[in-house]
Parts: C-alpha cells; sequence; structure tokens
C-alpha cells in the first residue's frame, strides 16, 4: 500500500510539473520584421525669407505734374501698364481693382520692380492710383493687351461730361 502510494504521489507530481510546465511558462514572442520606429525629427523652423529691395523705374516721375496735363498723365499710367506687360508678357495686363493693380506696379510683383514709386503722390492712402483732382482712376481691361484708362476729371464723378479717357 504504501508502494502504491508512492506510486501514486509520483503520479500526481508528474502530471502537476505538465500542467505547471504548460500553462506556467511564458508564451513564446512575436519577433517582428519590421525595423522599429525612428524617432519623429523636430518640425522645421520656417524662417521667414529677408525682403530684397525693390528695383524703381523713373517712368511715372511726372505724373500728375503740375506743369503736364491730365492727357500726359493718362498717356503714363498707359505707359506703366505697357512696361509691365512687356516684363510680364505670360500675365497681360495687372487686373483686379485700382488697388490691386496700383499694388503690382508699384513693386508687388514677382520681380519686385516698381514701375511707379510706393510712396508716389498719385498713390493715395487707400493704395489706389489718382488722378490729378486726388480721384482713382478707373481701369477697364478690354482684353489681355488692352486697358482703358478713365479720370472722372475735375468734378470728380465718373461718367459725366468731362471725363478724360484713354482708350489704346
Amino acid at each position: 500500500m504504501l508502494r502504491r502510494n508512492a506510486l501514486t504521489l509520483a503520479l500526481l507530481v508528474a502530471i502537476c510539473s505538465l500542467l505547471l510546465w504548460f500553462f506556467g511558462s511564458p508564451a513564446p514572442t512575436r519577433t517582428s520584421v519590421n525595423p522599429p520606429p525612428t524617432p519623429l525629427a523636430p518640425p522645421a523652423v520656417r524662417v521667414p525669407p529677408i525682403p530684397l529691395p525693390v528695383e524703381r523705374s523713373a517712368l511715372a516721375d511726372t505724373l500728375n505734374s503740375p506743369q503736364s496735363t491730365i492727357a500726359a498723365d493718362l498717356r503714363i499710367v498707359l505707359d506703366l501698364i505697357t512696361a509691365f506687360r512687356t516684363n510680364f508678357p505670360r500675365e497681360g495686363n495687372p487686373v483686379g481693382s485700382n488697388s490691386e493693380i496700383t499694388a503690382t506696379l508699384s513693386g508687388r510683383n514677382s520681380l519686385r520692380f516698381a514701375f511707379i514709386a510706393p510712396d508716389h503722390p498719385a498713390i493715395s492712402r487707400a493704395g489706389e492710383l489718382c488722378d490729378r483732382w486726388g480721384t482713382p482712376f478707373f481701369f477697364h481691361a478690354e482684353s489681355g493687351t488692352r486697358m482703358t484708362i478713365q479720370s472722372a476729371g475735375p468734378d470728380k464723378r465718373l461718367h459725366t461730361a468731362d471725363d478724360i479717357v484713354l482708350a489704346p
């Protein structure tokens, strides 16, 4: 009987050892074929470009001069637009409102070239190119290469009898 108890005890120990080995051992770890992730690079710091100086033309120096006429002023403005078209043949006329056209002509273009000085007296505080009476010119682009320029004249009202128009 002692022998039988010893055999049962040995069998019980063997079963427990087998169960412990099967359920108690840690699960095998899976190995990854992908490399570990690389740490993220710090975000790039954006450094603003150093503004280049705006080069300036002398085309508009006599615009609104007391020694000149409104007809000569309109011719000067047309010459500014023609000079822009010559330097930017793919763009044609400068486009937009008076202030947008004036900004383009005064150096806000890809060449940073001012066909008219940004501080020219003919440019109002609102950034509009004005005639000798202080009224903004009216620009009408007829096509990519034709621009009609209109001054409101001495009465400062557009589309009245004293308007002066230059249509190329």
